[in-house]
């Protein structure tokens, strides 16, 4: 299951969704700008790894695999623009807006929104025999990513800008705003495979506990990190008064946060024994990444 071309796979597959896409040429450009500017390609690698573990053909996840990506990227070039959390740098380059004007930054975002549905719903017109499944993943995705999931969490932390908040509604924020694409990432690609209602929950719980895993080392690397290793502005959360880990809990409270939390990622996915190998190894790499 650990594949080191999986990342170049993924690459070469957004490489020809971008190419082959019937946009004009600045909005190709724009888009493709910030999809292709590398990246962990994290939320793509969860959809083929889940698919993998359970048995699945890496060829029939990477349709969705690519659409999460392109749906990541639009959220970030979103997210960047002036009138969201407007930052400058993103992937240590300019933002989008930076080179491509607000407007078409946010027509970049909307172009890779779109693409990513019709590329999944598009994989499975052409294999019929799958179509349930894809329909089943792309409606996940969609969850994911929308007025429940990612644009949700979005509006949450916005409205907790400068407001005193609690650990209950820290999760509620994390739960969407950047573990409801992860969930779906692991859900769509279990789905793919063919995956039982128990492996699926499993997955799900997974996903939930790295999916807060994660924004809570996010929220730590907002202040011990530097802006060379991350690829963007640091020190925003405090200066805004965003209600993070750090800014709730302080350092020390947010990485106890993330080992206790790390421990039940752990405990959702014991179930797939040595198959969850990879799944552990993300848990340990993610407790103290560095970007």
């Amino acid at each position: 299951m650990n594949d080191s071309g999986r990342i170049e796979r993924i690459e070469r597959a957004l490489e020809a969704y971008i190419a082959n896409c019937s946009a004009p040429e600045k909005l190709k450009q724009s888009m493709a700008y910030s999809l292709l500017a590398g990246g962990k390609r994290l939320r793509p690698s969860l959809c083929l790894q889940a698919a993998d573990m359970l048995g699945g053909s890496e060829a029939d996840a990477m349709p969705v695999a690519c659409a999460l990506e392109m749906i990541h990227t639009y959220s970030l070039i979103h997210d960047d623009l002036p009138c969201m959390d407007n930052d400058d740098m993103r992937r240590g380059r300019p933002s989008n807006h930076m080179v491509f004007g607000e407007s078409g930054a946010m027509l970049a975002g909307d172009g890779l929104l779109s693409l990513a549905f019709e590329t999944m719903l598009n994989a499975g017109l052409e294999i019929a025999t799958h179509a349930p499944r894809y329909f089943e993943a792309c409606a996940e995705v969609a969850r994911g990513a929308g007025v429940s999931g990612m644009v949700a969490g979005q509006t949450l932390d916005l409205d907790m800008t400068g407001k005193p908040g609690d650990l209950a509604m820290l999760e509620a924020i994390q739960v969407r705003k950047t573990g409801a694409l992860i969930e779906a990432a692991l859900a769509s690609g279990a789905i793919i495979a063919n995956a039982d209602a128990t492996e699926l929950a499993a997955i799900r719980r997974y996903a939930q506990s790295f999916g807060r895993l994660f924004q809570i080392t996010d929220d730590l690397l907002d202040v011990t990190g530097t802006d060379e290793a991350m690829g963007k502005t640091l020190g925003k959360d405090a200066k805004e008064d965003k209600l993070t880990a750090v800014t709730l809990l302080g350092i020390d409270g947010a990485k106890k946060y993330a080992v206790d939390t790390a421990e039940e990622a752990r405990l959702a996915i014991s179930m797939f024994g040595e198959r969850a190998a990879d799944f552990n190894a993300l848990i340990d790499s993610t407790l103290c990444r560095e970007k």
